[in-house]
C-alpha cells in the first residue's frame, strides 16, 4: 500500500508558492520532495502537490493508495462533493482525476488536520519560500 501525504503553500495569495509530499509504502518512506512553482495561488499549489506526488506514486503499480491531505476543499471537489469553479484549477482538476483513474482499485483522499500533516506542510513552506 502506498500512502501519500501532501501540501502546497503560498507567499501571499496568490505569491510565491510550492508543494511539498511524502510517499511511503508498506511503512518506509520511499520519496519527500519540495518544489518551488513560481507565482500562483494556495489552491493551484494544493492541486500540484496531489498530481506530481500521483505522478511518482503510479510507478510503483500499488493496488492501494491513501492520500492525506489538509486542503479541505482540495478533497471535497475531488471527491465531488464540491464543484470545481475556478477556470485556473479546472484542468489541474481534471488532471488529477485522470492520474486517479490510473489506479487499479479506489483511492482514498482524506482530509486531515495541518498537525497530522506537519512534514508535508514544511516541505511546502520550505518550496515557496525558494528564492530561484
Amino acid at each position: 500500500m502506498t500512502t501519500i501525504h501532501i501540501d502546497g503553500a503560498s507567499l501571499g495569495n496568490p505569491g510565491k508558492i510550492g508543494i511539498g509530499y511524502v510517499i511511503s509504502r508498506a511503512g518506509t518512506q520511499e520519496k519527500r520532495a519540495s518544489v518551488f512553482l513560481g507565482e500562483q495561488t494556495n489552491n493551484f499549489a494544493e492541486y500540484m502537490a496531489l498530481i506530481f506526488a500521483l505522478t511518482d506514486a503510479l510507478r510503483w503499480k500499488d493496488e492501494e493508495c491513501r492520500i492525506f491531505s489538509d486542503s479541505q476543499l482540495l478533497c471535497e471537489q475531488i471527491k465531488g462533493n464540491y464543484k470545481v469553479r475556478n477556470k485556473n484549477i479546472y484542468p489541474l482538476y481534471v488532471l488529477a482525476m485522470h492520474l486517479l483513474s490510473q489506479f487499479t482499485q479506489p483511492v482514498s483522499l482524506t482530509h486531515v488536520r495541518r498537525e497530522k500533516n506537519t512534514i508535508a506542510d514544511r516541505l511546502a513552506k520550505e518550496g515557496a519560500a525558494h528564492r530561484g
